[in-house]
């Protein structure tokens, strides 16, 4: 797949460059200097350009901006019609602490009012960064970690499930967007287990039924 970048910082550099390991075609953008952008795209073998270029032609784009860029980074983007878009965006303030979105709406729901003809879901916003490049390197292991995902399309949501799975983790389809008034306030806690508690951010997680 041709895979659009938008926000290159932790998020979006980690999984573009895994998904260009992958053998997709990606394309970055939106980072703090064109220099870092540039050479995340050579080291990762991928391409660098403005968000317009990311998402022209692209079959997906990842949106991996901090919340108080969604404004920005939307209106270099367009209108995204018909472009399957990946979120990965938890609405957080500015210090990164409280959730500003919910619990009667969601991030999701709010992005997906804002351009309502993209076609949404969400994912790896319930699981640090840390881990991905770790749970790339074993997905060859069974069982594999799990990944929520969620949203209304359900073609989008079997495009986000390939590209999952090629990062690693076990697809785990949690329902439709509105799941985001659930799912973000787990994001926290998975926070909260990596970044504030013993053990290191290398966080993965998977839920087991009594049969």
């Amino acid at each position: 797949m041709r895979l659009g970048i938008l926000g290159s910082g932790l998020m979006g550099g980690k999984l573009g460059t895994l998904w260009a390991k992958a053998g997709h075609e990606v394309t970055f953008s939106y980072a703090r200097s064109q220099s870092k952008l540039d050479r995340l795209a050579r080291e990762a073998g991928a391409k660098a350009g403005t968000v317009a270029k990311a998402v022209e032609g692209a079959d997906a784009v990842l949106l991996a901006v901090h919340w108080s860029r969604i404004s920005d980074v939307l209106e270099q983007a367009g209108e995204l019609d018909g472009k399957i878009v990946l979120n990965c965006c938890v609405p957080l303030d500015e210090q990164n602490r409280d959730l500003v979105v919910g619990v009667t709406t969601s991030g999701a729901e709010e992005l997906a009012r804002l351009r309502p003809r993209a076609r949404w879901v969400s994912a790896f916003n319930t699981s640090p960064s840390e881990a991905f490049f770790d749970v790339f390197a074993g997905r060859d292991r069974e069982p594999r970690p799990q990944l929520l995902y969620y949203g209304d399309d359900n073609g989008a949501k079997r495009a986000a499930a390939g590209l999952i799975e090629d990062i690693g983790y076990e697809p785990l389809d949690v329902g439709p967007l509105r799941t985001g008034r659930f799912a973000e306030p787990f994001a926290m806690v998975t926070a909260e287990l990596a970044y504030s508690q013993p053990g290191g951010a290398k966080l993965t997680y998977r839920f087991s039924r009594f049969r």
